[in-house]
């Protein structure tokens, strides 16, 4: 627990100090990117329902053109499987899950839009609830310059853009992690029983336009006048959930991980546990090692990584996954 809050509190800072020097992680793929694949192992489960509020094709003339593009239905799923509901101007949509997510090591669940490159995204705000009813939204930044106007097919870089949905072409999902929830009133974030994705309204009108949590103008490109409007939600993925506390014959807080943070090499000790599968992730989801576990200790050899996070996944013999983050110094 202790190394998981000191993992929390350099990434907390790291975002501070990226705020400073106008720089957050890059598109997907490129180096200390956090975009996850939607085929990534480390997804668990994927919204299994979406209550849809769509916004209008245009918020300053909302009787111009209705958004009308893909059905609530389609934010349900897997990602990737070229389905998308447009939420329109502020729009908004609620997911729904078989099992509530829970605040586990790392990224808890991540959201997926279908853009076709790295550069014309259209972005949406993150709210989650423990009830349905009370919902507390991620702390989002935008560093996009307000002085001109993002135009309908305009393009934004994501290294200005944190904890905003949209931030990734199609196929890689933004990650959002529960942890930095967990002080707020009203919410329990390990029982996160919906996920709330509200569109943002791209426009410098002050009276109209979405702001981030320091209260800075989001610019992003509008007006978008068609029935495909706003933002397209494809999925929203879970990768902790309630299940990752006690399945299995034992259960994550049984299984010791030490140095973390390490430099070179790495312990797992599972007591009492055998045979079972041992595999190293990077952020974006990639495999890095695959071994096996035939007895309860294994010494894994890291020297060779880049410094950053990385994910521990171990697959017990019948089938049960558990992860972990670990942090390469």
């Amino acid at each position: 627990m202790k190394t998981y809050r000191h993992i929390s509190l350099f990434l907390l800072i790291t975002v501070s100090l990226n705020s400073m020097s106008q720089s957050f992680d890059p598109p997907a793929e490129q180096e200390g990117s956090r975009a996850i694949h939607m085929d990534s192992p480390l997804f668990k489960a994927w919204a299994t329902e979406c209550k849809l509020v769509r916004g209008p094709g245009i918020i300053t003339f909302p009787d111009s053109v209705d958004v009308t593009f893909g059905e609530a239905v389609n934010a349900s799923g897997k990602a990737g499987d070229g389905k998308v509901v447009s939420l329109g101007d502020g729009g908004q949509a609620t997911l729904y899950f078989d099992m509530p997510i829970s605040d586990g090591p790392g990224p808890d669940f991540a959201v997926f839009e279908n853009s076709f490159n790295d550069f014309f995204l259209e972005l949406a705000f993150v709210e989650v609830s423990s009830d349905s009813i009370t919902f507390v939204r991620f702390g989002a930044v935008s560093l996009t310059s307000v002085d001109t106007q993002v135009g309908t097919f305009g393009l934004l870089d994501a290294t200005s853009l944190f904890n905003l949905a949209g931030k990734y072409r199609g196929g890689y999902g933004t990650p959002f992690d529960l942890s930095e929830l967990q002080d707020q009133p009203g919410l329990d974030v390990n029982h996160i029983v919906c996920v709330k994705v509200i569109d943002v309204i791209g426009t410098l009108i002050d009276s109209l336009a979405s702001h981030d949590s320091r209260g800075v103008i989001i610019n992003d490109p509008w007006p978008t006048p068609f029935e495909s409007g706003g933002f397209d939600l494809d999925a929203v993925g879970v990768i902790q959930n309630e299940a990752h506390l006690s399945d299995g014959e034992w259960t994550l807080r049984d299984m010791v991980i030490y140095p973390n943070p390490f430099k070179s090499f790495l312990w797992i000790n599972i007591p009492g546990s055998f045979e079972n599968i041992v595999m190293v992730y990077n952020i974006q989801g990639q495999l890095i090692l695959y071994n096996k576990l035939i007895t309860p200790e294994i010494h894994l050899d890291l020297e060779s990584l880049n410094q950053g996070l990385y994910y521990i996944v171990i697959v017990d013999e019948k089938g049960k996954r558990y992860s972990r983050i670990i942090q390469k110094i």
